[in-house]
């Protein structure tokens, strides 16, 4: 993977969901009321009616000109755009469609994608590619049946890691649906709750998690509790969840709302201790041991087991910043410090 790529699939984040038949996204890049660093995927998938597709391809085709205009006339904060497709004939039409506009864009999140569609879809970014000027990137979703099924799961999920690989530094991210999971079993989690609370879906992503985060960003399945100005008890849900998802893995969330995009930001910011740690892992030059205490806490640092953990780590402070930990106050009190980019 291209140190540029490297660097890129750290910086998807928080990802803000938004369907395509509305300017709710244009709205937001206007009024700047969102900090960055954010992404945002117009859907055409599951937001739009099968009534109402060609309007909005019509409506995402003016949006992006929009975007486009005012990236141009500005210097207001664009996030990095993709656009979730229903099929790849049509992330092959609006790339086509879009004409100019489609600088604006970073590539496609690919809903349901499994072995009956793979290769389609790796087909249509392969053929946007060889035309465009500029790397155009995927985004696959793991969200079918087969996935969830324990009777093909391993099977089902080894192959797909070997069609995703087949492009190379053109995957960004791998993005999990577990709200389709849990409609699967009929399941759906309280605001007081987690997904890995629900046995069957943590299950299965565990095992998401050990064939693919090795080698690629696995982001964190949505949570769907937001801000209604009444009271915080979705902001505790989601950090508690933010917390088990960098636990175990998982890198970015979708935002299902602008009031969650601070917080999974805060979530990937990384502590003091930990980037000190990360930094004299990765410029180690003592030839005669491989292990030394920390710098900052009582923890062993090795760099032959840590150095991939260290990597990460960097990557994350330079895109989300680094908190620094004073223990002469309440841990919930932490000073955000800046770091060189």
């Amino acid at each position: 993977m291209s140190d540029k790529t490297n660097t890129l699939k750290y910086e998807v984040g928080a990802l803000l969901y938004s369907p395509a038949n509305t300017d709710k996204l244009l709205r937001q890049i206007i009024s700047q009321r969102i900090a960055p660093p954010y992404s945002a995927v117009l859907c055409l998938e599951d937001s739009v009616g099968d009534s109402a597709v060609e309007e909005a391809e019509r409506f995402l085709l003016g949006t992006l000109l929009k975007i486009n205009l005012i990236s141009q006339s500005t210097d207001k904060y664009i996030p990095k755009i993709f656009i979730r497709v229903r099929c790849p004939e049509q992330a092959l039409s609006l790339y086509k469609r879009a004409g100019s506009s489609f600088r604006v864009v970073t590539g496609f999140v690919f809903p349901k994608y499994t072995l009956s569609n793979a290769d389609a879809y790796n087909n249509a970014v392969r053929e946007i590619n060889k035309s465009c000027d500029r790397p155009v990137y995927m985004m696959p979703i793991l969200e079918s049946n087969d996935i969830l099924s324990l009777t093909t799961r391993i099977a089902v999920l080894s192959q797909l890691k070997e069609k995703i690989a087949e492009m190379g530094d053109l995957v960004l991210n791998i993005r999990v649906g577990g709200n389709d999971f849990c409609s699967a079993f009929g399941l759906r989690r309280n605001i007081d709750q987690t997904i890995y609370d629900v046995g069957v879906i943590n299950s299965c992503l565990t095992d998401i998690l050990n064939i693919f985060a090795q080698d690629y960003v696995v982001s964190a399945p949505v949570w769907e509790y937001f801000d209604t100005g009444t009271s915080d008890a979705w902001k505790k849900g989601l950090k508690k969840e933010l917390k088990l998802d960098r636990l175990n893995g998982f890198i970015g969330k979708t935002a299902i709302h602008p009031s969650q995009v601070a917080a999974i930001n805060k979530a990937l910011r990384v502590t003091m201790s930990d980037y000190k740690d990360a930094v004299s892992i990765l410029d180690w030059n003592c030839e005669s041991s491989g292990v030394e205490k920390s710098r900052s806490n009582g923890r062993m640092n090795e760099v032959k087991c840590h150095t991939k953990w260290a990597m990460k780590t960097v990557a994350l402070a330079r895109t989300y910043g680094i908190i620094e930990e004073k223990p002469s106050v309440p841990k919930n009190h932490l000073d955000l410090v800046s770091v060189k980019r």
